[in-house]
């Protein structure tokens, strides 16, 4: 299992915040699609840090044509040497339709067609083969030598897929090479309804799971004294009412029985009353969806949670801690992987 860090860095922090991230002993870093580009931070972070991996984590898909998100997957591959994993995901229909202006149902067909369209795209130039990818949504018919980048020596990057519904989580297993767990999870409904949807992808394409990596996002909370571990409490707890007061985000409540929680919070949300949300995340329901636990103590307990699913594991921590407490930590989870 490897180990990889948020990357929270712009442009003008990338080459301090991979130092830090490599300091602290992560495999690799994953940007967020927030307010910032996903991609040009990695660029910074790569030079600075070879050794670690990079990723998008995610890169919204649908705005971006098939064809760049592939040039822009080659050139992070080919100067990372190999370290590049290109994470992508739909995005919220909201968000398509009035933030990007886009078309975004039906969101499944188009995404297993997307994803599709970019191996075509790897594959032409790649191998050599002829580009003539024709589906209901995309079409990429010309590749001529002057737009061909031509072959990589470390091999295409893997394309992981940030799903949550059933349809999207089985067209990651279908045609994608990994599934990005999103950070707003329960075991239950990882393993009655992600997994599940996983396997009956991985069999229409012919794969095993051998074949396909996991990325799980484990929401954590901890801190080197009382007032860290306050704050980092806090903090999750008004993300985890943010996430819940979103209606695509109410199947992994369902799953462990908090569901009813979604319409205030929804009600909440539309009303601005974030803070007033947070406080109705009780302990039960932090412990549902985050890893609670002291430094000494909350790698076990991810490694127990996580450790026998993830072929990767993401660390979702939105907040400040003591340089130290991390880098304790990825030792324990790194030797309790055997590595």
């Amino acid at each position: 299992m490897k180990i990889d860090g948020p990357f929270y860095a712009d442009m003008e922090n990338a080459v301090t915040e991979a130092q830090r991230c490599a300091e602290a002993g992560y495999d690799g870093i994953y940007t967020l699609e927030g307010s910032r580009d996903p991609f040009f931070p990695l660029v910074l972070a790569s030079q600075a840090c070879p050794e670690l991996d990079i990723a998008t984590g995610i890169a919204v898909a649908f705005p971006r044509n098939p064809s760049h998100i592939a040039y822009q997957a080659f050139d992070l591959q080919r100067f990372s040497k190999g370290k590049f994993l290109l994470g992508i995901g739909p995005q919220i229909k909201t968000h398509i339709e009035k933030r990007f202006g886009l078309d975004f149902d039906p969101p499944a067909p188009r995404m297993r067609e997307y994803i599709q369209a970019v191996k075509a795209i790897f594959n032409c130039w790649q191998n050599g083969e002829r580009l003539n990818f024709q589906g209901k949504y995309y079409r990429h018919t010309l590749m001529t030598p002057m737009f061909n980048p031509g072959p990589l020596e470390a091999g295409v990057p893997p394309i992981l897929l940030g799903a949550l519904g059933p349809k999207m989580t089985e067209v990651a297993g279908e045609v994608a090479d990994g599934l990005i767990v999103h950070p707003f999870n329960t075991l239950p409904f990882v393993h009655d309804r992600q997994l599940p949807a996983v396997q009956r992808g991985l069999e229409k394409s012919g794969r095993s799971r051998d074949d396909f990596i996991l990325q799980v996002a484990a929401i954590c909370v901890t801190g080197a004294n009382e007032e860290e571990f306050a704050a980092a409490k806090a903090t999750v707890k008004g993300l985890l009412a943010f996430y819940g007061s979103t209606p695509a985000y109410v199947p992994p409540m369902e799953a462990v029985g908090c569901a009813d929680l979604h319409p205030e919070l929804n009600r909440m949300s539309k009303q601005g009353q974030w803070q007033e949300m947070s406080e109705l995340i009780d302990d039960d329901f932090l412990n549902h969806f985050a890893v609670v636990g002291e430094p000494d103590t909350i790698a076990r307990q991810l490694y127990d949670k996580y450790g026998a699913d993830a072929d990767r594991l993401s660390i979702y921590a939105p907040y400040q801690s003591s340089p130290h407490v991390w880098k304790d930590i990825i030792s324990e989870l790194k030797s309790l992987s055997g590595r």
